[in-house]
C-alpha cells in the first residue's frame, strides 16, 4: 500500500480526492475482511469484546471490525477419537490392558466453547476413569465376555458426562482386551484343548452317522431281499397253484372224456338192441380184462360165476361132441 502511494500516481490529484480515495481502498478492505462465509457441517463462535455473541451456522455472515472475532471453529461431524491402551485391574485382580475408541459428535458448540478447557483430553480421562470402574466390578471371563455389556454401560455413562459439554457420545467400542502373557497362554492352551474336543466330538458324530448309514443299508437290502424271496416265493405258489389246477383241470377233462365214451358206448349198444348172448360174452371179456390185471383178489359177481359155469359145459359138450364125429366119418 504504501509503495502504491509512493509511486506519484496521485501527485497530481488533489489531496482531498487523494484522502478519499484511500479512505475508499481501506474501507473496501475491511469489509471484505469481515465477510465471513461458515461451510457445511461446521459452526462459528463469534465473540464481540471479549463476550459470546452468537454461533454462526452455515451460510455468509458480517462481523463488526475490531470488535467481533472468530473465537472458534466447531467441527458438527461424528468424529473418531481411538485412546491408547488403559491399564485396569478386573475383580480377581488381574491386571490388563485395554484400549478404546470412542464416536461422539458436538451438538452444542456454545457449550462445546465454554464447557471445559481441552475437550478431548477431558474425553480421554473420563473414558479411562470409567474403564476402570466397571471393569473393577467384573472378573477376568466377565471383561472377556461381556464386551456388548461393558460398551453399553460406558456409552450411557460417556454420554451422561459429556452432555454439559455439548457432546452427545454416540458409541464406545473395546478396541483389544490384552490380558497378562500368562494367562494369555492359559487361555491358548484351553482354546486348543476345546478345538480339539470338538473335533474330537465332530469325528465321532460322523462315525456314527457312518454306522447309522450302513445299518440303515443293510436293513434295507435285509427288506429288499426279504420282499424279493417273498415275490418269488408268491410266484412260485402262483404257478404250482396254476400246474395244480390245469392237471386237474386235465384230469376231469380226461374223466369227462371216459364217461362221454362209456355213455357212448352204452348208447351204442342200447341202440344196437344185443341179444343175451352178445350181453354174456361182452361180460366174459370184461372179467377176462379184470384177470389180465395186476390185482391178487378177484370179486366175481354171482351173474358172472353163471356165465362161467355156462361156458364151461359149453366147451365140455363141444369137447363130447367132437369124437363122435370123428368115429362117424
Amino acid at each position: 500500500m504504501l509503495s502504491f502511494l509512493e509511486s506519484g500516481l496521485f501527485d497530481s490529484l488533489p489531496t482531498e480526492a487523494v484522502v478519499i480515495g484511500i479512505i475508499v481502498i481501506l474501507l473496501i478492505l475491511v469489509a471484505v475482511t469481515c465477510i465471513r462465509v461458515v461451510p457445511q457441517a461446521h459452526a462459528y463462535i463469534l465473540e464481540r469484546l471479549g463476550g459470546y455473541q452468537a454461533t454462526w451456522g452455515v451460510g455468509i455472515h458480517m462481523r463488526l471490525p475490531f470488535f467481533d472475532r472468530i473465537a472458534l471453529d466447531v467441527l458438527l461431524k461424528e468424529q473418531v477419537v481411538d485412546f491408547p491402551p488403559q491399564p485396569v485391574i478386573t475383580k480377581d485382580n488381574v491386571t490388563m490392558q485395554i484400549d478404546t475408541v470412542v464416536y461422539f459428535q458436538i451438538t452444542d458448540p456454545k457449550l462445546y466453547a465454554y464447557g471445559v478447557q481441552n475437550p478431548m483430553m477431558a474425553i480421554e480421562n473420563l473414558t479411562a476413569t470409567t474403564l476402570r470402574n466397571i471393569i473393577g466390578d467384573l472378573e477376568l471371563d466377565e471383561t472377556l465376555t461381556s464386551r456388548e455389556l461393558i460398551n453399553g454401560k460406558m456409552r450411557q455413562l460417556l454420554d451422561e458426562a459429556t452432555d454439559p459439554w455439548g457432546i452427545k457420545v454416540n458409541r464406545v467400542e473395546l478396541k483389544n482386551i490384552m490380558p497378562p502373557a500368562a494367562i494369555r497362554d492359559a487361555m491358548e492352551k484351553q482354546m486348543k484343548a476345546e478345538r480339539e474336543r470338538r473335533e474330537s466330538i465332530l469325528i465321532a458324530e460322523g462315525e456314527k452317522k457312518s454306522t447309522i448309514l450302513v445299518a440303515e443299508g443293510k436293513k434295507q437290502s435285509a427288506i429288499l431281499g426279504a420282499e424279493a424271496e417273498k415275490a418269488a416265493a408268491i410266484l412260485r405258489a402262483e404257478a404250482k397253484k396254476e400246474a395244480t389246477i390245469r392237471e386237474a383241470e386235465g384230469q376231469a377233462e380226461a374223466i369227462l372224456r371216459v364217461q362221454k365214451a362209456n355213455a357212448d358206448g352204452l348208447r351204442f349198444l342200447n341202440e344196437a338192441q344185443p341179444t343175451d348172448p352178445v350181453l354174456r360174452l361182452k361180460s366174459l371179456e370184461a372179467f377176462a380184462r379184470a384177470a389180465d390185471g395186476k390185482s391178487t383178489k378177484i370179486i366175481i359177481p354171482s351173474e358172472i360165476q353163471g356165465l362161467a359155469a355156462l361156458a364151461t359145459g359149453v366147451v365140455e359138450t363141444a369137447k363130447a361132441a367132437k369124437p363122435e364125429e370123428e368115429s362117424a366119418e
